[in-house]
């Protein structure tokens, strides 16, 4: 049977934290889907395609796809015969929010694991948000995002932060 997990998430853009949980997670399943998650409501930096196409430029494990899903987590992993989740946690916050998460979860669907895997200390207080911060306030976001992301980034912005 294929170990199978899902790391879902918004990779908006993608940093060097995600990078290091999808690294992590395909040295311990088979396989494992990283999903963007579709979310109409929130206005993106990147579109889905371009997310897709960074991520596949970067990861250079044999045993990691990318793909898309809305709705219910849960819904998609059964879908794609998942039997685990992975969630990356950075701090105590991260862990309230995905404890909650993790338990609705397993409510909903009992034989789907969560994993969680904590953040490497070098990216713990790394997230998509900060970096988008960081960079429209012309902070330096180098060796926090891969260089091909920071690329993308200075080139929707014109060359430089927004």
């Amino acid at each position: 049977m294929t170990r199978r997990a899902i790391y879902p998430g918004s990779f908006d853009p993608l940093t060097n934290g995600h990078l290091d949980i999808i690294e992590r997670s395909a040295k311990l399943f088979d396989e494992v889907v990283v999903a963007i998650l579709l979310n109409f409501q929130k206005q993106p930096m990147f579109s889905v395609q371009e997310r897709i196409e960074m991520i596949q430029a970067v990861v250079p494990y044999h045993n990691v796809r990318v793909d898309t899903f809305d709705g219910l987590l849960v819904h998609y992993a059964l879908e794609q015969q998942a039997q685990v989740m992975v969630r990356g946690i950075r701090a105590i916050s991260d862990y309230e929010y995905e404890l909650q998460m993790a338990l609705m979860n397993r409510r909903l669907e009992p034989t789907i694991e969560t994993v969680f895997l904590m953040a490497s200390e070098e990216y713990s207080y790394l997230s998509s948000r900060l970096i988008k911060e960081v960079f429209h306030l012309n902070g330096t976001i180098t060796g926090l995002v891969p260089e091909l992301v920071e690329q993308r980034m200075k080139e929707k912005s014109g060359g430089k932060s927004f």
